[in-house]
């Protein structure tokens, strides 16, 4: 089971300027025979300098230098790597443990209903979290129960209520004066007799942390026996998240983490020190403000991604989520027949659109390599809904048939679309290249290869 979801448009990767600077430092080392003292130390305070300024926690930054330091100094000479490799493969193992180096799943009790506990400091997301954990586990063939036990903060159980009917997904409403621990208690008996397995309790919050929060958490966490006891933290907050998350697992002995708001601008240190700090792994992140944009936390693809190395599993998880398989099929058929028409091509960009924000796609691809010099920002995501704005205003027989768009068709389209006959020419021009490159490729390529390639090319 796994969650899904597209990126907020307009995001870019919270990690973008760290993995950056993992290049240029590894860079350094390209030109290098072998390691040594004085390389290694300038590599180290380059890395130091660009954990640091990602607000990464200077407690784990130093361990992670430590290990990186010691791992270096004691390795043997691999002939088949070169230093930058050698150095790139030990910083991978440091950030990959340190993330927590396997996927961390939720657990659930022998018997249903099991109970997640959502907590957090007020304004960190645990509502809209709520819903989207519910979308998740929709999706998994679950079937959840939401409960609002804040009676304090004005309107919140109706947020929820909100937030529930959005999503599908039932809402216990209880009395209007229950104790948040009777509210609970309620909610499980409900949740038992409507025959829902998991029941998602959105609990109270305040601006800090206080003891009568505390004493109200740990006494629902003593009479319901969670099963999953989340910590909704806020990555714009940076450290201040590490240390009320610290702070919630000594109270609460929390079992995981969610991370929201993962696709801000945040600098990103709180995602690498948390786990570190706090012992419990980063189950979950928010990757956008729609309630599909929940996705389970993978230290590997995540690793990845902070070095450059791209993401490419994330990548096709999002193409099969998306696309159609017959529509794949015929589009692989056609470019093998040399029959690919613009109605094809269409296609081939409404697929690519509901995969997501293109910028977004695109930074799932390495940094290195052939996809090196492909632009992860600023990229123009309206370009494919004006593509798609060109093609739509052509006749069926024009799609088929692009032959026939003479001038007047060119200036009716354009007019249609509200664009330029420049613009107009310019997409029958890189259709035309399209075609051109499928032909030569359809004579090397192999079915499978040709499939998989027609089903996620983006068409722009």
């Amino acid at each position: 089971m796994r969650g899904a979801g597209q990126q907020h448009p307009g995001s870019e990767f919270v990690f973008e300027n760290l993995s950056e600077k993992f290049q240029r430092v590894f860079k350094t080392l390209r030109g290098e025979a072998k390691l040594t003292e004085e390389n290694m130390a300038e590599v180290l305070r380059e890395i130091r300098l660009a954990l640091l300024e990602a607000d990464v926690h200077f407690q784990v930054v130093k361990q992670l230098l430590e290990n990186v330091r010691t791992k270096c100094q004691g390795q043997e000479v691999w002939t088949s790597f070169s230093p930058a490799q050698q150095v790139v493969k030990i910083v991978r193992d440091e950030l990959l443990e340190l993330l927590g180096g396997t996927t961390a799943r939720l657990k659930f009790a022998p018997r249903p209903p099991s109970v997640f506990f959502l907590t957090g400091l007020q304004g960190s997301g645990k509502t809209t979290t709520a819903g989207k954990l519910a979308r998740w586990l929709q999706r998994g063939g679950h079937h959840p129960l939401l409960v609002s036990v804040d009676v304090y903060r004005p309107a919140a159980r109706e947020q929820l209520a909100v937030v529930a009917r959005e999503v599908g997904t039932p809402v216990f409403a209880g009395q209007s004066d229950a104790r948040p621990v009777d509210l609970a208690l309620a909610a499980r008996a409900e949740a038992r007799n409507k025959g829902c397995d998991v029941l998602l309790v959105d609990t109270a919050g305040r601006l800090h942390i206080d003891e009568e929060l505390m004493a109200e958490l740990v006494e629902l966490r003593d009479r319901m026996e969670p099963t999953e006891i989340l910590f909704v933290a806020d990555a714009m907050t940076g450290q201040d998240a590490v240390r009320s998350a610290e702070e919630f697992h000594r109270r609460l002995n929390t079992t995981g983490v969610v991370l929201t708001k993962l696709d801000g601008d945040a600098r990103g240190g709180a995602a690498l020190s948390i786990r570190s700090v706090t012992g419990q792994p980063i189950k979950f992140v928010g990757t956008g403000e729609k309630y599909d944009n929940l996705e389970l936390f993978h230290p590997d693809r995540m690793t990845s991604r902070i070095l450059g190395m791209g993401d490419v599993l994330t990548l096709i998880e999002k193409a099969e989520e998306v696309i159609d398989r017959q529509k794949a099929e015929d589009l692989e058929r056609n470019f093998r027949m040399d029959r690919f028409s613009l109605e094809d091509f269409r296609e081939q960009i409404r697929q690519a659109r509901r995969m997501g924000p293109l910028s977004q796609v695109l930074a799932l691809l390495p940094s290195v390599g052939p996809f090196r010099n492909v632009p992860k920002q600023d990229v123009d995501d309206k370009a494919l809904v004006r593509v798609e704005a060109i093609l739509n205003s052509m006749t069926a027989k024009e799609r088929v048939r692009p032959e026939i768009l003479n001038g007047s068709r060119r200036r009716r389209i354009a007019k249609g679309s509200a664009t330029t006959v420049q613009e107009v020419n310019q997409l029958l021009k890189q259709y035309d290249q399209m075609r051109r490159m499928m032909r030569s490729m359809s004579g090397r390529m192999g079915k499978k290869a040709l499939s998989q390639f027609a089903a996620s090319a983006p068409g722009a």
